[in-house]
């Protein structure tokens, strides 16, 4: 089994990745692969709405992470976000990264867990996490808990390593996913396949 993590942090090495690097240490303890992704310093496009993505499945923007995490995705079991909060809100490029990930992957995404986890000095982790959240909502992913929500708190580097309860959160969240992932894997060893999507769905606008 594997997992793709996102760092969504412009800090390489910093709290985000000191959190996401507590949840692929127990993933390792349990045998589960892992990759890592850095949001990184360069600019990230937005999602222009051109629609080219439709055929092709993938970004027409080739110069960043997106279409990496895209090929990752189509061998991986499972999606974990990582973000520091920015005014009561994920930073802006993991968000710019993630329309553009969620509404080219018509198909690497559904039915794979996921789960988002954010880092603040104090305030503002439940509502970045409802935005990250509503990706996999949206997406027929299951989303996984722990218990608490996934946060930790520090402001300087290094300080989350003073938060005991946002690591053991952690550590709790990567054991409550490698379950999910065994369970869907066993579900589909023995036929029991997710209902296919109606291809009569229907589409409604508030004008009309």
């Amino acid at each position: 089994m594997k997992v793709v993590l996102i760092n969504g942090s412009p800090h390489k090495s910093g709290n985000t990745y000191d959190m996401l690097h507590d949840l692929t240490e127990e993933f390792h303890r349990l045998g589960v692969e892992t990759e890592l992704f850095w949001i990184g310093t360069g600019c990230i496009h937005g999602c222009i709405a051109c629609g080219r993505c439709d055929k092709t499945h993938r970004c027409i923007f080739d110069d960043d992470l997106v279409n990496r995490v895209i090929d990752a995705m189509e061998d991986a079991d499972g999606l974990i976000v990582g973000s520091p909060v920015y005014y009561a809100s994920p930073n802006g490029s993991i968000i710019s990264a993630m329309d553009r990930i969620f509404y080219a992957s018509k198909d690497e995404l559904p039915n794979k867990p996921g789960a988002a986890c954010v880092v603040a000095r104090r305030a503002g982790t439940t509502a970045a996490l409802d935005v990250l959240e509503k990706y996999f909502t949206i997406t027929q992913m299951p989303v996984v808990s722990s218990v608490y929500w996934p946060m930790e708190h520090g402001r300087g580097p290094g300080e989350t390593r003073q938060d005991e309860e946002g690591i053991y959160i952690m550590k709790r969240l990567a054991k409550n996913f490698t379950w999910v992932m065994k369970s869907l894997e066993y579900a589909k060893e023995h036929g029991i396949e997710p209902e296919p999507m109606e291809t009569d769905r229907p589409w409604t606008h508030f004008i009309r």
